[in-house]
């Protein structure tokens, strides 16, 4: 029964035993619920972190626990570090922009948040690399995600103070 349910957590639901591209389906349906989260349903940004922080902290002992008592550590079934990563940036800017945006904005901003974490997550620059080689274990599978969310951050922030130095 709890290996089921790991089982089910550590792939998110299944999706991550699609055939085709689990890592960027799990990041387009956790870009899906957390936009429904957020501009759907209402919640509570202290709520949705509430779960966030759940999710991160159980993963490492579900991916740890899953891991085990397989020789490939970084399992392409594993896609919960992918509703981590994605999250990240998704979050920071629903807490950076308050409760005066446009959902249309909001929209723009999810896509480009979503491109550029699987850009990330799949290039893999350094630092992301280095924990996705140097840790073969429940905290290299979910920090290179961690740090490719990040430089979602960070290139959102470059990119906007571009834009309010050039275009205002």
């Amino acid at each position: 029964m709890i290996k089921n349910i790991n089982f089910l957590f550590v792939t998110f639901f299944g999706i991550g035993t699609i055939r085709y591209a689990p890592g960027t389906m799990t990041s387009l349906v956790t870009t899906v619920l957390l936009f429904s989260s957020f501009h759907i349903l209402n919640l509570s940004k202290a709520t949705i972190l509430i779960i966030l922080i759940a999710i991160f902290l159980y993963s490492f002992l579900a991916i740890a626990n899953y891991i085990k008592e397989i020789p490939n550590k970084d399992p392409k079934e594993v896609v919960i570090d992918e509703v981590i990563g994605q999250s990240i940036p998704i979050y920071l800017y629903e807490i950076a922009h308050g409760t005066n945006k446009d959902s249309k904005e909001a929209i723009l901003f999810y896509i480009y948040i979503f491109i550029l974490f699987r850009f990330f997550d799949i290039k893999k620059p350094f630092p992301v690399n280095f924990f996705d080689k140097k840790f073969k274990n429940s905290f290299g599978v979910i920090m290179d995600d961690v740090i490719a969310g990040f430089y979602v951050v960070l290139t959102l922030i470059i990119f906007m103070v571009i834009k309010s130095k050039l275009f205002t």
